[in-house]
């Protein structure tokens, strides 16, 4: 069991509810906290964010390397810089985005993609946080995020079972006492949960709170929700 925000999460304990923000926002700090007050409407217990600019996650290039597959469904051939120039959260919406659920009961956390992003996040008091499947092999990011002490939710969806075994004893050597792994996937959207591969003995063992979280619907260009549904396997 690991407590987020003064909610126990594990075995004996009612699912807990995240709903992802992500780049929903459409570059509108407004629809932002429109957002914010739909998930609390719809009885969400917390809301998550992804912190990183596009210049903590790539260089300014449009060569082939650089851009997304053509045959990619939503941003074939997009320049991954412009791609995250569009969907990232700007840094100083992290403040008033962060206000506006606590005021509304909300446990608010994020994921960093990198240290400046832990530097954020920790003078906004962020209680928890998490790793992206995508950074499940930054071990110098995943030993800094748990070394705040905090609790650390890290995603699999990409990740081996190897890579996996190395994220969580990276944590575990940084001092992370308090740790979920979550048995995802990275479709985006995804089909019904039970459909999905699951690794979550691989994903579950030993490491904490079993659990499970998807994209699960998908409204115009992109993924609109994520519901992790947090509790015994």
């Amino acid at each position: 069991m690991i407590s987020i925000g003064g909610r126990a999460i594990g075995p004996g304990h009612p699912p807990f509810v995240v709903a992802e923000l992500s780049g929903n926002h459409n570059g509108s700090l407004e629809r932002a906290l429109a957002i914010v007050d739909a998930v609390a409407d719809a009885g969400a217990h917390a809301l998550k964010l992804q912190t990183y600019t596009p210049d903590t996650l790539t260089i300014d290039c449009d060569a082939p390397p650089f851009r997304v597959g053509d045959e990619h469904e939503l941003w074939g051939g997009e320049s991954l810089y412009r791609l995250f120039e569009r969907a990232h959260t700007p840094w100083a919406w992290h403040e008033p985005i962060f206000e506006r659920a606590r005021e509304r009961g909300l446990v608010a956390f994020s994921a960093p993609f990198d240290p400046t992003a832990v530097e954020l996040l920790e003078k906004l008091g962020a209680p928890a946080y998490k790793i992206a499947s995508s950074e499940i092999v930054d071990l110098p990011l995943i030993r800094l995020a748990a070394g705040t002490g905090k609790p650390l939710i890290i995603s699999t969806g990409m990740a081996s079972v190897s890579e996996i075994e190395a994220a969580v004893s990276a944590a575990r050597e940084a001092g992370c006492t308090r740790l979920a792994v979550l048995s995802c996937t990275a479709s985006y959207p995804a089909s019904p949960v039970g459909e999905q591969p699951a690794r979550a003995a691989a994903a579950g063992r030993d490491h904490g709170p079993r659990s499970w979280g998807c994209p699960t619907t998908r409204q115009g260009s992109a993924p609109r929700w994520r519901r992790w549904h947090w509790g015994p396997a």
